[in-house]
């Protein structure tokens, strides 16, 4: 079984980059510069942002069901058009950090969960997609517990 994890839709994102700091922080958005490597996912090409780069900080609801896992929270995006995809191989962001997976069904309850490093999650990704009742899965950052991107089957 194959699966694929895309980025989120680079149009939602793309007026925000530019409005002014004042405009942004008024939206309960503030511009980051990077200054560590590796420190900015963006999720929209699901790599990492570059260190001097000018990211968005945002809250995103990637979890919009009425159910009890409705859930949102900060994201990093990028100034970027191009939304990534990969089939069947995990994004650099992804490959590099402990995440947590979570399998959700067709009415948005969780019915898998687990931790796997990023560059071994593919098995675990499969493992999930072998129970039908599993529609799609959200990956987490273990660390800070933040969204990465949502997995769905290829």
């Amino acid at each position: 079984m194959s699966f694929r994890i895309v980025g989120l839709a680079a149009d939602e994102f793309g007026p925000l980059h530019a409005l002014s700091d004042a405009a942004l922080k008024a939206r309960g958005v503030e511009r980051v510069r990077v200054e560590k490597a590796n420190s900015s996912p963006c999720r929209i090409s699901l790599d990492d942002a570059e260190v001097g780069e000018a990211v968005l900080l945002l809250n995103h609801t990637h979890q919009p069901a009425a159910t009890p896992y409705y859930q949102q929270g900060p994201i990093f995006v990028r100034e970027t058009r191009q939304r990534a995809e990969f089939i069947g191989s995990m994004p650099p962001a992804l490959a590099r950090r402990t995440l947590s997976l979570r399998g959700f069904n067709a009415a948005h309850m969780m019915v898998e969960a687990g931790l796997s490093e990023g560059s071994d999650a593919a098995a675990l990704i499969e493992r999930f997609f072998a129970n039908s009742e599993v529609a799609y899965i959200h990956a987490h950052y273990a660390r800070r517990g933040c969204f990465a991107a949502r997995v769905e089957r290829a």
